[in-house]
Parts: C-alpha cells; structure tokens; sequence
C-alpha cells in the first residue's frame, strides 16, 4: 500500500518485481491491479476497503470476509444438509456443521466478521430446519412448537444428545494488534553498526 497517487502505486510495483525476482517469483499481471483503497480489493479470502466508520466521519479500513468466501462457507453447508446426507442422524449433521464453520471461521476471525459470522449461522440454522422437517415429519408436517419441542434445546438451537449446534459465532473474533514497522520487510534499514570507543 502507498500514500499517494497512482503513479506511486505503479512505480512501487516495479519496485516489488525487482525484489522478487532475484528469489525466483513474479508478480502474476491477472491478479495484480492498482486500486484505491475506497474501492477495495479481494486478498487471501478478505476484502480490504476503507469505509467511514457508521454515524461518525471517520474513515478506517476494514478486513471483512470477501463475497466469495462467505459463498463458499453456504455452499459448503449446502452440501452438508442436502437430501442425500439424511441417511445421518441429527447429531452427526450438527458435528459435520460445527466443524466446517469452526474451521472457516478461525481463519476469518481476525476481521472485522461478527455480523458475517452471524449471518452464516441464521443460513446454516434454515438449512438445519428445513433437513431436520423432511427427515423426521413422516406423514404429518411437523408444527414449530413440536421441532422445538424434539430437536432444540435452550431457544431454538438445533441439538441432539450432547451435541449441540454452535456455528460460526461460537468463535471469538480478535483484531491483530497494529505493529507497524516491528515488522521487518526488504525495504527496513539495516541498523546502524556500534560503534567502539
């Protein structure tokens, strides 16, 4: 990232081409692209964007997960409560649930994706409803009162025996601390010898 115009950006990149490629490794041209950080860009999983901070008018830049991502995770809990896995019990289901939006979660938890977490988690319970009606109704559509009565245990979370549904919003989201320049780049100064007297 530069401060300044896009000529900055571009010549920075030339400058990053130059450093790789003594080790071997350049710049894909169909990923790389310079943008302004109002517009944001999609980078391992995250979009990266500067937005103001809601009923302030301060601008700040936030690492959310990116629209493909959360796609993937739907699709992935898509698959896990499609109608060929009803030959599973509800609780193998749950544990199947947890542990793909637990994985997908933790990679994501250092953004900002409490709200996206909760999102996936209401996607997911739908899924879990709509499984849970047509493998056990029978003859006779099953009635809310009844679902929650058989299959959830406090509220409507979906649990059988001691499994019990916890999704994405079960792990805790945790900022990276900013640390500037303790990080060492190819750019950082080597430090200045000691001298002896």
């Amino acid at each position: 990232m530069v401060s300044g115009d896009r000529h900055h950006a571009e010549a920075l990149r030339q400058e990053v081409t130059a450093v790789l490629a003594p080790l071997g490794l350049r710049l894909s041209p169909e990923k790389t692209r310079v943008v302004h950080i109002d517009e944001g860009f999609d980078f391992l999983g995250f979009r990266i964007r500067r937005m103001r901070k809601r009923g302030t008018s301060k601008h700040y830049v936030y690492t959310t997960p990116s629209r493909k991502s959360i796609q993937s995770i739907k699709d992935k809990v898509s698959e896990l409560t499609y109608r060929s896995t009803r030959h599973q019990d509800l609780a193998e289901v749950i544990t199947s649930l947890n542990q793909a939006l637990a994985g997908w979660a933790n990679y994501f938890r250092y953004g900002v994706s409490k709200a996206v977490f909760g999102a996936v988690d209401s996607h997911t319970w739908g899924r879990l409803m709509r499984w849970t009606r047509r493998k056990y109704q029978g003859r006779h559509r099953l009635g809310m009162p009844e679902m929650k009565r058989r299959f959830c245990d406090k509220g409507w979370r979906f649990a059988q025996g001691k499994v019990v549904f916890t999704g994405a919003s079960s792990v805790t989201v945790k900022r990276y601390r900013y640390r500037g320049s303790n990080i060492p780049t190819p750019w950082t100064p080597a430090p200045a010898a000691a001298s002896t007297g």
